[in-house]
């Protein structure tokens, strides 16, 4: 495993490690060092389409004859991309671990060839190596996981005619979109299943009415029975590389 230190990777931002997703390998360790604790601040990370955000993990190792340092704390995006650490901050709680605390600007703007691009929404894994002064090690290869994903919206939902008689049609309309982090913006989500929900005049809950397919376009549109006035939304569940939305919600009176 290729190695950096903490102080070298300190510049970093995000880098092209490969053109396609390197293979997936097994921690590797030898004798009594262990990674005790590694936490992200965050356990999903949603990016909309230029902003940037940042992020935090914190891992702490030990060994009974010291930690002489841990090396690398890459974040390695399914596609190969690596954010390196802004920063590293590392202490030594105890003369047999050492807590190093990571931070890393994960940047979304397609403009720039380095950062983010639609492929490396997904899980990402923590890269790192703990040295112990003795020679054993431990080194973090894929066991260690977040999520990074596109941001997704919903349009407000649209409902009419308002108001509408009882038991007649009601069309309902929205689009859904995300973050295209490759091109910039926002692209039409195709070929989704949205839920149209509804929540009854004078109640707090929303309940699924019915399942809609997003068209290439991300376009939504459905009819359904007015039965009772009452407030319609649609809402996205998400996917594994795309964020969950929900609508603003349509009032609809019933006459």
């Amino acid at each position: 495993m290729h190695i950096r230190t903490a102080a070298a990777a300190a510049a970093g931002t995000l880098a092209v490690l490969a053109l396609s997703a390197p293979a997936a390998q097994a921690d590797t360790h030898k004798g009594d060092t262990v990674f005790t604790s590694v936490t992200f601040s965050k356990s999903t990370l949603y990016l909309g389409a230029s902003t940037a955000h940042g992020l935090t993990v914190t891992a702490t190792v030990k060994d009974n004859s010291g930690i002489k340092n841990i090396y690398g704390g890459k974040l390695v995006s399914p596609a190969g991309r690596i954010a390196f650490p802004r920063s590293a901050d590392c202490t030594r709680p105890s003369s047999t671990t050492m807590k190093c605390v990571f931070k890393y600007l994960l940047d979304p703007d397609g403009a720039d060839y380095e950062n983010l691009k639609n492929a490396d929404a997904g899980t990402w894994h923590l890269d790192a190596e703990a040295a112990a002064k003795d020679g054993d090690y431990y080194g973090l290869t894929t066991s260690k996981t977040m999520k990074v994903k596109r941001y997704a919206r919903l349009t407000a939902t649209q409902a009419g005619p308002e108001p509408v008689a009882k038991g007649h049609a009601l069309t309902v309309t929205g689009t859904l979109s995300r973050a295209d982090w490759t091109g910039g913006g926002y692209d039409g989500f195709g070929a989704q299943h949205v839920a149209l929900q509804f929540k009854k005049a004078g109640s707090s809950t929303y309940g699924t009415v019915k399942t809609v397919t997003t068209d290439g376009s991300g376009k939504l549109r459905t009819t359904v029975t007015a039965h009772s006035a009452g407030t319609w939304r649609w809402r996205f569940a998400g996917t594994g590389t795309t964020g969950a939305a929900n609508a603003t919600g349509d009032g609809v009176a019933v006459k």
